[in-house]
């Protein structure tokens, strides 16, 4: 293996006048995933620059979220790492403490990212050994990629049948606020994870008539047995019994809580909660009111969209009814197949499959990827942790301390001034 200063001298004889040498780990992503490996790295010594297509850092929570959002985990399964959330915050801080937080956090680092940076194109050169990240200003160089930019990237926007033809108002949930504008009116919403139902009830909640779409069978488990949050008794007894028998465990907890929820017209998979989790990534809904709301009446249960009409849906039981507004819950993708040159790491298939997810949170030619577990926010931490690692014994070993007189950009203000 080439050692650094004779990859830096092969590099500077080559460089063009618009590229920027990065001697640390370039970041795609300054959301909880981005930050927590640029402060891990920077626990290790070691600098890097974070490139954000946004405005802001957290843009997704900060623009794409509704008002009465909080954190579905308690706080502890939250937290990145080092950081802890501040002692007076609930077990389950609302959307703007955790806006809070994450402010808090990359100031308590001095985490700097450069904003309103699309990256167009990374890929790996051979002659270099270095990665090219090209975005709408700038081609940067670094030795290192990071890949934090989210499963959430992109809003998911379904094909269905003459949805164009739909006269009233269509918004993702991405741009859904609160119910307040929707009083009085009837609304479908598709999509019934957790975020299709937390509106469903914020809409009932401000006086729209909800009707949802559950087209598929799911699991909807209590936030909290016994006083105690679902997920985390879950982390607790997984560390004593086989996830088969505490599935068995959680669904007769949630049958005692919420009841057998055939009953308001939404099955349950044949396999469990958790293992339905760890085999394909589909996360089980907490019921933070919504079950209840659709016990009485309040919120109506309805089977999936055949196509649209002018004014309203007809559904796959033949049933016709018109709305006067229609909400979009149906998730989000990752944009990463887009832009990343390596089919090796990122399948290449479509977003929402499992298969888009990087096969670890390591690639080949100093590749990283920080969020894609499916794991959460804890997961995003536990992989920061990973990559930072690694990254440290790659920097020990190939003893990056140079004096580059072409002056290495690390942050965003020094390469505002190059």
């Amino acid at each position: 293996m080439q050692t650094q200063s004779k990859l830096v001298e092969k590099y500077l004889n080559t460089m063009q006048s618009d590229q920027i040498m990065i001697i640390g780990p370039v970041i795609i992503g300054a959301g909880p995933s981005g930050l927590a490996v640029a402060a891990c790295l920077k626990q290790r010594g070691i600098p890097s620059l974070i490139i954000e297509k946004e405005s802001c850092i957290a843009s997704l929570w900060k623009h794409k979220t509704y008002n009465r959002l909080h954190l579905h985990l308690p706080k502890k399964f939250c937290e990145l790492p080092y950081i802890p959330f501040p002692p007076e915050y609930p077990i389950y801080p609302t959307k703007q403490q955790f806006i809070n937080y994450l402010d808090a956090y990359a100031k308590h680092f001095s985490i700097e990212p450069l904003l309103g940076q699309e990256v167009q194109q990374a890929k790996f050169d051979t002659n270099t050994r270095c990665w090219c990240v090209r975005t709408n200003e700038y081609q940067f160089v670094s030795p290192w990629l990071i890949v934090a930019s989210g499963e959430n990237a992109e809003p998911v926007i379904p094909v269905i049948d003459g949805i164009s033809k739909f006269t009233g108002r269509i918004l993702h949930a991405s741009t859904y606020k609160n119910g307040v504008a929707f009083k009085g009116s009837k609304v479908l919403v598709v999509g019934c994870g957790n975020s299709g139902m937390e509106i469903s009830l914020d809409l009932c909640n401000n006086g729209a008539q909800a009707s949802i779409v559950v087209r598929d069978k799911l699991h909807i488990l209590p936030k909290q047995v016994i006083g105690k949050s679902t997920f985390a008794l879950s982390m607790s007894l997984l560390k004593w019994f086989p996830v088969t028998v505490v599935d068995r465990f959680l669904l007769f907890c949630s049958r005692l809580v919420i009841g057998d929820t055939n009953r308001i017209g939404i099955g349950r998979p044949e396999i469990g909660p958790l293992q339905l989790k760890n085999s394909v990534g589909k996360t089980p809904v907490l019921d933070v009111g919504a079950c209840a709301k659709i016990k009485s009446g309040e919120i109506k249960v309805v089977r999936g969209v055949r196509k649209f009409t002018d004014k309203g849906a007809e559904f796959l039981d033949g049933t016709v009814e018109e709305f006067e507004s229609v909400i979009l819950a149906t998730g989000y993708k990752s944009n990463v197949k887009s832009w990343l040159r390596d089919p090796n790491f990122f399948s290449q298939n479509d977003a929402n499959s499992e298969k888009s997810l990087p096969k670890s949170w390591k690639g080949k030619n100093r590749v990283y990827s920080v969020g894609f577990t499916r794991q959460g926010l804890l997961g995003a931490a536990m992989d920061a942790h990973k990559v930072a690692d690694d990254i440290k014994r790659d920097w020990n070993s190939e003893a990056w301390n140079l004096h580059v007189e072409s002056k290495p950009i690390f942050t965003s203000q020094s390469i505002n001034h190059y």
